[in-house]
């Protein structure tokens, strides 16, 4: 099943895909996408959408596919390509850091530059939106139980922040608008075992990252399990797994990002996003 919501920033309605492709208005079974909707309220949408009678919401703009964040955890350097592009050795466990959920923006709205940035980078990711809470995850069959879907995610980095202010990823990460997110959020069972999905990314045109996630040091299942030993995962709760080689950080000469810039990315399956930039 994919999910989204459409509407102005506030606004959204929560809608689900009919087998003819058109977006339905779900609202009389789902007040929300939400992590509640994805630990047991599918059924309900699915036979509301067999019915044929649910409301067709004409496309416009897509807000993030999933209301109610828990929380955002990130995982670093999980490519082997862009271990190794920024010059840091293969992680033996999972780098981990957060990103706070007032971070996430629609798929395509306007992401603010820092003031002062001079090194605001790019990073196309495969999210993960927990379904079932989870709790010492025993194993990786068992993970991939409480996964209720995925997503496209941009997770916007500034690197100088990140990297030289001082202790924590999480000032390069936490900035206003530096989370977009969707424009779908596609249950576990449609998408099936994401091992090898291609991500993309391209700047003003030029494609910048090509990657899969076949190419991950820790897969999906395996974050799930090991997160679930270190903190509660509940539904409604996203992981950013990662992103591929190509960053502006990893290429010596490559401009970062300034307002006016335009950064499209999508992941096979799970949509596409487009944004321009602009100054904070």
């Amino acid at each position: 099943m994919k999910l989204a919501r459409i509407g102005e920033a506030g606004a959204e309605v929560p809608v689900a895909m009919d087998s003819s492709g058109a977006w339905r208005d779900i609202s009389t079974v789902a007040t929300e996408v939400d992590g509640a909707l994805l630990d047991g309220g599918l059924d309900a949408v699915a036979a509301a959408l067999a019915t044929d009678d649910l409301p067709i919401v004409a496309p416009g703009r897509f807000g993030p596919p999933l209301a109610r964040i828990g929380k955002i955890v990130c995982i670093g350097l999980n490519y082997r390509d862009h271990a190794a592009e920024s010059g840091m050795p293969v992680p033996q466990e999972p780098v981990v850091f957060m990103k706070a959920p007032d971070t996430v923006i629609g798929p395509d709205d306007t992401v603010l530059v820092p003031r002062g940035s001079e090194k605001t980078d790019w990073e196309v990711e495969l999210a993960v939106v927990i379904g079932k809470t989870a709790r010492y995850l025993g194993s990786t069959q068992e993970a991939a139980e409480h996964i209720g879907g995925y997503a496209v995610s941009h997770d916007v980095s500034e690197r100088d922040y990140q990297l030289h202010r001082g202790g924590q990823w999480d000032k390069g990460k936490n900035c206003e608008t530096f989370n977009p997110f969707g424009p779908v959020l596609v249950t576990a069972d449609e998408v099936g075992e994401p091992s090898a999905l291609g991500l993309r990314l391209w700047v003003n045109g030029e494609l910048k990252q090509n990657g899969s996630t076949a190419e991950m040091i820790f897969p999906v299942y395996e974050i799930v399990r090991y997160l679930s030993h270190f903190m509660t995962l509940y539904p409604g709760d996203v992981i950013n797994t990662g992103t591929p080689a190509g960053v502006a950080l990893g290429v010596p000469g490559t401009p970062y990002l300034k307002p006016g810039d335009r950064v499209e990315l999508e992941i096979d399956g799970l949509g596409r996003q487009s944004q321009t930039f602009g100054a904070a």
